[in-house]
């Protein structure tokens, strides 16, 4: 067990020794249902130690990896831009330095800033994206920058085709129509992930990870829910089937705790930002 109490458990490394740096983004100034996401992160480091680092599905440790915990970032309320500029300087640094960013939301948006420094270093950058919501809007509420527009942004610098969308089950129409053309949208579920993978090896990936992509049953913590979604052991495969990857970076977004009061929703955030951390971490030691 970690002797911090204030990292994620096991991710103790020094950052010069590190080969992925974890960090937290307490950012939810786009929120458009019910904020609270920038709680997340530093609830998923307090939630981590009723957790092992070892993890029996893949028979490894957190601290058999060098992750450094870079704690969050100070994010000014009400300063979208300026957070975002925030953002991307801290994940550019990581990248600069040869490192993996993987970030804890947070909201959605995120994801765009955390992304930008990569698709410089990987021009063939592909992003897979876990999500209930297509998040492909022009605007929301006349705001380019949203949680409901990042992966519309993010389809204007990564190439075409580059976004593979899995468990999408909301979003309006135009949203559909320009993912038809844009992006490889699965709808629904994770079953066509298998074959996404086949397509993918040797290509560097960003993962975006949307909790609320699972069902409300499992994870209510959020703050946009969305009935239909998939269950954790779904969820949890398909991280595992990730192995394997080229993973040069990863977030996981839109845990809001304080709308689940047991504490469960945190709890499968933790499970699943230990499983990303050791999927990432046995990719780079293979």
């Amino acid at each position: 067990m970690s002797n911090n109490m204030n990292c994620f458990i096991g991710c103790e490394s020094s950052y010069k020794d590190a080969k992925i740096v974890l960090y937290g983004v307490p950012f939810d100034n786009t929120t458009s249902f019910r904020p609270g996401a920038r709680f997340g992160s530093q609830a998923i480091r307090n939630e981590s130690y009723g957790l092992e680092e070892y993890s029996i599905y893949q028979d490894t440790r957190l601290s058999d990896y060098a992750i450094h915990d870079a704690f969050d970032l100070e994010c000014p309320f009400g300063d979208t831009k300026g957070s975002l500029a925030i953002i991307e300087k801290f994940s550019s640094k990581v990248v600069k330095d040869n490192k993996i960013p993987v970030a804890l939301g947070g909201e959605h948006l995120i994801s765009y800033a955390c992304i930008k420094p990569l698709i410089h270093k990987y021009p063939d950058l592909t992003v897979i994206h876990f999500d209930a919501h297509t998040d492909l809007r022009e605007e929301y509420l006349k705001q380019k920058l949203s949680h409901a527009t990042v992966m519309r942004r993010i389809s204007e610098i990564v190439k075409d085709k580059h976004i593979y969308q899995f468990g999408i089950r909301s979003g309006e129409k135009d949203e559909f129509i320009f993912a038809d053309t844009h992006t490889n949208m699965y709808k629904y579920d994770l079953n066509a992930l298998t074959k996404a993978i086949a397509i993918l090896r040797g290509t560097p990936i960003y993962l975006s990870l949307d909790l609320d992509v699972l069902d409300p049953s499992v994870f209510c913590g959020t703050g946009t829910p969305e009935p239909g979604g998939i269950s954790f052991k779904e969820l949890h495969n398909a991280i595992l089937a990730l192995k394997g990857l080229n993973i040069v970076g990863a977030d996981i977004v839109e845990l809001s705790p304080h709308y689940d009061t047991s504490g469960a929703s945190t709890a499968v955030a933790c499970k699943i930002t230990r499983e990303i951390l050791l999927t990432i971490g046995g990719n780079i030691n293979e």
